[in-house]
């Protein structure tokens, strides 16, 4: 029943957008894109953090009108900077970051836009990436870790800033080819080509780049910091492929395919491994 009220519920949307396009185009365009980059899961409540988070440092940054939040695990000099995906938040790396506190590291994680403690409803990578930015100038991080658009928002700053502090980037599941997702978004809604067109045009616009430009294979042959990419072969929400299409790019990069993991990549052996290329 959930499932048949969902499908109702997204063609309806879909179907008045398309409407939209015709009558009033502009206020289609931006009722499409405010739906696509709003995350409607991932928020937290101050007074409700989950115990991991509760053990860290809070800072706040203020930048452009908008607040994000930093959690810190104090460690010695080598700073790992985690990065989480879409409708997430700090807290997805509780089991990760155990085997990072082994090596001693200092560990920090961040809240994206829309996520988390952070503020705003709109989510886009260019704006993530300037939250990286200022907490890597800040904190001087070694070591970059991101799941999902994390990673390839983590792939989107080194190629944007050129960071030469960094010495390597891990990404989990992580997608290559955005124009894949804003097709699924648009197949779900079932929406017109008005619509595709002026999505695509927003980007473009705003952002400077296509959505051909606006890859992942286009991100890595821009840098040369080693990296480490796994992806699972049963992940139904990034395809398999994805990863394959950033490690055929990516030279200086090892790929490690999983399987049964899922999405969520969660793994003792996974993350083993992952330690072991960021601190060996």
């Amino acid at each position: 029943m959930k499932k048949i009220f969902y499908f109702i519920f997204t063609k309806s949307i879909g179907s008045y957008i398309n409407f939209l396009s015709f009558v009033s185009p502009k206020k289609a365009s931006q009722l499409a894109y405010a739906l696509f980059s709003e995350p409607r899961e991932g928020k937290l409540l101050k007074n409700q953090l989950p115990e991991i988070l509760q053990e860290a440092t809070t800072e706040i940054f203020q930048h452009k009108g908008d607040s994000f939040h930093t959690y810190t695990w104090k460690g010695n000099n080598s700073i790992v900077l985690l990065v989480h995906g879409w409708e997430s938040n700090a807290s997805r790396w509780e089991k990760f970051i155990p085997y990072l506190k082994k090596s001693g590291s200092t560990i920090i994680a961040i809240d994206g836009p829309a996520h988390g403690l952070s503020s705003g409803k709109e989510f886009n990578i260019p704006q993530y990436a300037e939250f990286i930015h200022i907490a890597v100038e800040k904190h001087k991080p070694q070591y970059l870790v991101g799941h999902s658009i994390g990673g390839k928002t983590c792939l989107y700053y080194q190629s944007v800033y050129q960071n030469d502090t960094l010495k390597k980037i891990a990404i989990l599941g992580s997608p290559s080819d955005f124009n894949i997702i804003l097709n699924n978004y648009i197949t779900l809604l079932s929406l017109n080509a008005k619509i595709l067109k002026s999505l695509e045009a927003h980007y473009l616009n705003h952002f400077k780049l296509s959505l051909e430009q606006f890859s992942s294979k286009t991100f890595v042959s821009k840098i040369n910091t080693k990296g480490l990419i796994a992806h699972d072969i049963d992940d139904t929400v990034v395809l398999f492929e994805e990863g394959k299409k950033i490690a055929e790019v990516w030279n200086n990069a090892v790929f490690i395919e999983t399987k049964g993991l899922g999405h969520s990549m969660h793994d003792d052996e996974l993350y083993k491994k992952v330690c072991r290329f960021l601190f060996d």
